[in-house]
């Protein structure tokens, strides 16, 4: 039997699909297993390169291969398909991951670290505790708006809600027991979110590259701890564009018979990532005055021939290609170049 070289893998949760090619792409076995006989078959092989979809499962099974001699490859699901030949099922998946990952221009997903992991699952907490947030504000707000009473915008007016509630004699019967109920769930949402804030910042405190992009102009420990988990040391992309453009914010491009077409920016990859970076530009606006050097010249040139939205949006660019050179070239940002010099605050997000 010729040598395996490569082996591509459909991932499942209790049972995996492989395809085994060696070095010349010809199929050697295909076979179903399931998990506990797929690591025992894995280590059982002489180093390879294992290739997989960057899905659910498949960062920790990437590791447990590094550990033992293998090469993992993981690739994006949206780069697989096109490989797929007529009818789809597991085997045929298989061998395309194979024919995506011999490919010498595909592009991999460098696979997560524990500590990536847990900074990605508590950003996954965060933004389904936010999200219940708003629902619930959103159904105060309603539920009083029936009976009459509308509340001004802001967290201001629920400070106030108990007092609100007892004040209006309108409410049927009960009504005020499911807001104040509403109000009681909200507030626990806003303990959880503190407390991952809280469990955030002490991850940071600790790691050297998360402090290291919080010297960046506008990012804070929220953003600046997505970035630790989502792009790590930077060495899977090519250069800082490549980066911003993995997030979504370079501008998409329809060209054809030689004549170039950019559209607005592609919204590509991760967008909460892309979001906080957005939100860390606008914060950055606003203070816009406070700020001397080429970045802030840079950003005034730009809003005078520009839109604010647009400017907003090519300043996250801007904060995406820093973070990267930050990461990469294991220095801190440079706050000689484009710092405040009449405040040492800054707004943060």
């Amino acid at each position: 039997m010729n040598p395996i070289t490569l082996v591509g893998i459909d991932l499942g949760k209790n049972t995996f699909h492989v395809h085994a090619q060696d070095r010349h792409g010809k199929m050697v076995l295909r076979k179903k297993l399931g998990r506990a006989a797929l690591l025992h078959w894995l280590m059982s092989l002489p180093p390879c390169t294992v290739a997989m979809e960057a899905c659910g499962g498949a960062h920790y099974l990437a590791r447990q291969l590094r550990s033992h001699g293998h090469t993992p490859r993981l690739i994006a699901a949206q780069f697989v398909r096109p490989f797929v030949k007529s009818n789809k099922n597991d085997f045929i998946d298989a061998e395309a991951i194979c024919e995506a990952a011999s490919r010498d221009s595909m592009r991999f997903v460098t696979p997560h670290t524990e500590t990536q992991q847990v900074l990605n699952a508590l950003h996954r907490v965060r933004e389904t505790l936010v999200a219940d947030r708003v629902r619930a504000v959103n159904q105060i707000h309603a539920f009083l708006l029936e009976y009459g009473i509308s509340l001004p915008r802001g967290d201001k007016a629920l400070t106030t809600l108990a007092a609100t509630v007892e004040s209006h004699s309108q409410l049927a019967l009960g009504m005020d027991e499911i807001v104040m109920g509403q109000l009681a769930r909200l507030r626990g949402f806003e303990a959880e979110l503190a407390a991952l804030d809280r469990k955030l910042a002490l991850l940071l405190a600790g790691d050297e590259l998360g402090q290291r992009l919080q010297s960046i102009p506008g990012i804070g420990p929220i953003t600046a701890s997505l970035l630790c988990a989502r792009m790590g040391d930077g060495s899977q992309y090519t250069s800082a564009r490549a980066f911003a453009a993995s997030l979504g914010l370079v501008p998409a491009q329809h060209s054809t018979g030689g004549r170039s077409t950019l559209l607005g920016i592609s919204k590509r990859g991760d967008p909460h990532l892309r979001s906080l970076l957005v939100q860390c530009a606008r914060s950055w606006l606003q203070r816009l005055a406070r700020y001397q050097g080429p970045l802030a010249d840079w950003v005034r040139a730009l809003m005078q021939r520009r839109h604010g939205n647009t400017v907003a949006c090519a300043l996250a660019n801007k904060l995406a290609r820093i973070a990267w050179a930050v990461a990469v070239k294991r220095t801190p940002f440079r706050v000689d170049m484009a710092s405040t010099v009449k405040t040492a605050s800054m707004a943060t997000a």
